[in-house]
């Protein structure tokens, strides 16, 4: 099983976490938010991020190993600093970008291996971002057949 440390700008990482357990409310136990403030000094960070893993995640690991895939929002900020300090690139690893469709797929998959979820999770990102083609409304005028339980413009 694995488990999701998202670690972002105020208040996007808790606002995902939220959103994600809308979808998936049975992870709430896997699913871990940790805002960074402005005021917040990396030095202090780095601990109180630590701390947040080992809290949330320690009853988990007692019955089971655990993989941890942490989410940041944008690489090389602040967020994505610390968490590059707290992955070890085996059983924990960082993925930066971090979206709601990214996330959603990490959770639908999270009984993958950690590689697998990684792989699925920025497929899911990168799927999650597309165009999408929006025609105006139409302002006709009604017509006297288009009177009735099928009225509706095009």
């Amino acid at each position: 099983m694995n488990s999701f440390f998202i670690i972002a700008h105020a208040p996007l990482a808790s606002a995902l976490r939220e959103a994600a357990l809308h979808v998936f409310p049975d992870a709430s136990d896997y699913i871990v938010a940790f805002d960074i403030l402005p005021s917040d000094t990396p030095e202090k960070v780095v601990v109180l991020a630590q701390n947040k893993i080992d809290q949330h995640l320690t009853p988990i690991k007692a019955k089971k190993p655990v993989n941890i895939l942490i989410f940041t929002d944008l690489f090389g900020a602040t967020p994505s600093n610390i968490a590059a300090q707290l992955a070890d690139g085996v059983h924990t690893k960082l993925v930066a970008g971090v979206n709601l469709p990214m996330l959603l797929r990490a959770i639908s998959y999270r009984h993958e291996s950690l590689d697998a979820v990684l792989s699925r999770a920025i497929t899911g990102g990168i799927q999650g971002v597309m165009s999408v083609a929006v025609t105006p409304q139409q302002h006709q005028k009604m017509k006297s057949y288009d009177q009735g339980q099928y009225n509706h413009q095009q």
